[in-house]
């Protein structure tokens, strides 16, 4: 089976081998490997709170310097 590379900026893009995107010469990623890491996250529901979490502590730490 013959994996599909494409741009993760240009959808369009589709190459049957790894390499650059003729476009903006960003590397081809395999299809579907754009948001495999997303998904992983996604999938725990511990990811997902420790993912909010982080998000929370962050914002309030530039409102806290914005102040």
């Amino acid at each position: 089976m013959n994996e599909i590379y494409v741009c993760p900026m240009h959808a369009d893009v589709r190459e049957t081998r790894p390499g650059r995107c003729p476009t903006c010469g960003m590397n081809l990623v395999p299809e579907g490997a754009r948001f495999r890491l997303l998904r992983h996250m996604f999938g725990n529901p511990i990811h997902v709170a420790a993912m909010a979490s982080v998000m929370v502590v962050v914002m309030a730490a530039i409102m806290m310097m914005v102040r």
